[in-house]
């Protein structure tokens, strides 16, 4: 089969597109899918760079992607929700730039009749990373104010919808014709950050959702109520700003399973989530694909169309 890979740490240069064995079922619990369409992450590219050989490392050579979209074509013996045939999307947290990939049924899901591939792909990762920040984590309630920082990026914009859809009042920062598409998504008030600081626009939120980083981060403690968190999947926030403010500051890993998607994917079945693809290129293109990412200022997410 055909799949993106590399053997060395790097640029988007070290991106070659090879021909590799097609993966097999390894334990009963897996699926194999026929890939349509995968998506494009910065961890894939921080990957790429070797910046995560500590905290996450991989061996060389390595096929890239976090989430896929498409047909199962064969499953392990325990696997009963899924049958030859079915459309889905996986969480896989590699492999994925590639014609076939093999995932665990529990990072596994039924695609939505009433999208894409590329749509689906593109919400894997958005809607478990939003689940854990403003749910699971943040634990918020209907009323609640929460600050997304970053909201016309991929992940962003798949928050702003959550959100909304749970009752909350969203602030929000984007920029250029971010500023526009982060309102029609439904936040309540959105500001350009390139323009605005946003520390003095006197808002108090319970949550800050930070999915950005960079030296701006520091100026949304101003913005938090006493007692309130400030949740990057970023960069990790200051301690000693944490503890000067009195409030829960941290970087959050997101739950990916199935089960942490199930309500995003009924809002996305109901009409009331919409996939956010900005870009939609062919899986050879992976290093250009990369390269766009990489750059910056992306509203929504990249995709590669596979087969």
């Amino acid at each position: 089969m055909k799949a993106i890979q590399y053997n060395d740490f790097g640029s988007s240069d070290v991106l070659v597109l090879n021909e590799i064995p097609q993966p097999e079922l390894k334990t009963a619990d897996d699926v194999l899918i026929q890939v349509k369409a995968a998506s494009v992450n910065p961890l894939d590219i921080k990957i790429r760079m070797g910046y995560m050989q500590q905290m996450r490392p991989v061996q060389l050579p390595f096929v890239p992607g976090l989430d896929a979209a498409g047909i199962v074509v064969a499953v392990g013996d325990n696997v009963k929700n899924f049958t030859v045939g079915d459309e889905v999307m996986a969480v896989t947290m590699a492999n994925a730039y590639a014609e076939f990939v093999v995932a665990n049924q529990n990072f596994v899901s039924h695609k939505p009749s009433n999208i894409t591939f590329e749509e689906a792909t593109s919400l894997a990762v958005n809607i478990g990373t939003a689940e854990s920040i403003l749910f699971t984590e943040g634990k918020l309630e209907e009323g609640q104010k929460v600050l997304i920082q970053g909201a016309a990026g991929s992940v962003g914009a798949t928050m702003v919808q959550l959100a909304k859809n749970k009752g909350l009042y969203v602030y929000a920062t984007a920029s250029g014709r971010g500023v526009d598409i982060v309102k029609e998504l439904g936040a309540d008030e959105v500001f350009d950050y390139k323009t605005t600081d946003i520390s003095k626009q006197g808002i108090a939120v319970d949550l800050v959702a930070d999915c950005a980083g960079g030296p701006s981060q520091a100026s949304l403690f101003d913005v938090l109520k006493q007692g309130g968190k400030l949740l990057s999947i970023a960069a990790m926030p200051s301690p000693e700003l944490a503890r000067q403010y009195q409030v829960d500051a941290r970087f959050v890993s997101s739950n990916l399973t199935s089960k942490s998607l199930e309500n995003g994917l009924q809002l996305v079945k109901e009409g009331k989530i919409k996939a956010f693809v900005s870009k939609i290129v062919p899986l050879a293109e992976a290093a250009q694909a990369q390269d766009f990412v990489s750059a910056g200022g992306v509203n929504g997410k990249v995709v590669l169309a596979v087969s």
